[in-house]
């Protein structure tokens, strides 16, 4: 058994990872666990907050179970990374009190729409960096839910849950802390920013915002029981697993542009100082004076989940689902985009109610061309973000870095370099997030220097160049996706409106 091994620990949205690393960031063991997404009613998606905590326990016991009886003592650091933008509602006693709320979650979209073109808007954007998605939530619950805020003690994020199960402790870091109440420039929990969702009173439910990179409780003896580790373990504050994911693949370099193809389409690049734009955010970084900026929605690889869940998975996927479908699309790559797809099951990046829609489809055309259309939409949505991002700030390097579950397959990475123009590799790292968070454990603890530490650098794996034929292609049905995004805005609004009055 390899000494002094840290752990990372990734909460997803539907999954957990738990990954054991040794001090250069090479992966060692690994355990998973699957929480469903709850849709109680439309526009709602929840999970079980006791399931996301059996789910983490079973995943990190599971890891270490497979290096041995006894790994639990030589792991020396816990690190924490989780979905973002959540909200994770306890009471003093460290109980839910109401579901788990997730970031693809919409139910409060008519308070933006409220907010939107007034002072509200406009003053949460210059001074969060954000616009107010997250405060909008939060007034939801007090317009609609008001019992709720009243049980409850605190107000997390999903990884900071994970944090309170494993020791008891409440904290959180500048990475999540920055999804909407922190002054972006200043840092620190904005009194004018509560005021100014009409939320003030509600303060006191924001936990301690700690480093990302410090010790902030150990692991209890209930936890112990539970996961296999040793009582007492240092666990450390963690990041939102977007700034994870970059410390992972190392994508820290300013200015360099990083892309997480998983349920959400996350584009983004460390900054040294703050832009703001509403169609992105910028957030803290782990490494203080350095900002996150991120162009981000909820449609990405998630619609490809939804896809096979409905008309399910390859019948032949021996080598993997990801190989399986590349051998399907690439049946069907030659020739123009014949099917169009917007990947807006659960969600868009853009002011009107979008949704998934396909486009172009005919009698002779099968599963296949509709797989091409659904990856190319997927990969399309990212080049809007990413054009945005563009338009107001320097992309520096040659190649931009690849994670996520587009990334384990061939077809869809050589997409990526086609629509963006530009060069894509993918690191010989699987668990992005769950390393991220592993380095900011290794450095709290004295393993490493700093989480740039040159030892665990990842290496380059693959690499894909814009080939002219297919980057011709793609710039076609890129011109003809956003032609019909402004069509269909009237169409999509029409329908929205029927679904919200059912």
């Amino acid at each position: 058994m390899a000494p002094e091994l840290v752990l990372g620990v990734d909460a997803g949205h539907t999954v957990t990872k738990a990954v054991l690393f040794d001090a250069t960031g090479r992966a060692v063991a690994r355990g998973s666990g699957t929480v469903p997404l709850k849709t109680p009613r439309p526009y709602w998606v929840e999970r079980d907050m006791d399931e996301v905590w059996r789910t983490a326990f079973q995943a990190i016991a599971a890891c270490l179970a497979e290096v041995g009886p006894d790994a639990g003592r030589a792991v020396v650091a816990v690190g924490l990374a989780g979905h973002g933008d959540g909200l994770y509602a306890v009471d003093e006693f460290a109980r839910p009190v109401r579901a788990g709320i997730v970031a693809m979650d919409t139910r409060a979209e008519p308070m933006l729409v409220e907010w939107r073109g007034t002072p509200v808007w406009s003053r949460a954007l210059e001074m969060s960096g954000t616009v107010p998605f997250a405060g909008s939530r939060l007034a939801w619950l007090a317009r609609h839910e008001a019992g709720v805020l009243r049980q409850a003690r605190w107000l997390l994020s999903c990884k900071d849950w994970l944090r309170l199960r494993l020791t008891g402790a409440v904290a959180t870091d500048p990475t999540d802390a920055s999804a909407s109440f922190t002054d972006m420039r200043r840092g620190g929990y904005s009194p004018e920013l509560l005021d100014l969702y009409g939320l003030g009173a509600l303060a006191r439910l924001l936990p301690p915002v700690l480093p990302c990179d410090v010790v902030s409780g150990t692991v209890t003896r209930e936890a112990a029981a539970l996961t296999g580790l040793t009582v007492g373990t240092p666990v450390v504050t963690g990041a939102h697993d977007v700034d994870a994911a970059a410390l992972g693949i190392g994508g820290t370099t300013p200015g360099e542009l990083c892309l997480i193809a998983g349920s959400f389409s996350i584009n983004q690049m460390v900054s040294e100082r703050p832009v703001v734009d509403p169609r992105w955010q910028v957030r803290h970084f782990v490494r203080p004076g350095q900002w996150m900026t991120m162009s981000t929605s909820p449609a990405s690889v998630a619609n490809l989940e939804w896809f096979l869940r409905v008309t399910g998975a390859p019948t032949d996927h021996r080598y993997g689902v990801h190989e399986a479908i590349g051998r399907e699309v690439e049946a069907c790559l030659d020739g123009p985009s014949e099917v169009l797809f917007h990947p807006f099951v659960y969600g868009s990046p853009h002011p009107h109610p979008a949704s998934g829609t396909f486009l172009g489809l005919r009698g002779w055309h099968g599963r296949g061309h509709l797989l091409r259309a659904l990856m190319e939409g997927v990969v399309l949505n990212h080049r809007w973000h990413v054009d945005a991002l563009r338009s107001k700030l320097p992309i520096t390097g040659a190649a931009a870095r690849l994670t996520g579950g587009a990334a384990h397959s061939a077809v869809w990475s050589q997409m990526f370099a086609d629509a963006l123009r530009r060069p894509v590799v993918v690191t010989d790292v699987q668990e992005s997030a769950a390393r991220g968070a592993a380095l900011l454990a290794a450095t709290a603890v004295g393993l490493l220097d700093d989480v740039t530490d040159p030892r665990a650098t990842p290496h380059v794996l693959r690499r894909y160049e814009p080939r002219p034929d297919r980057v011709a292609v793609l710039d076609e049905a890129y011109a003809v996706y956003r032609e019909a995004l402004e069509a269909l805005g009237p169409v999509w609004a029409r329908l929205d409106a029927r679904e919200a009055s059912e």
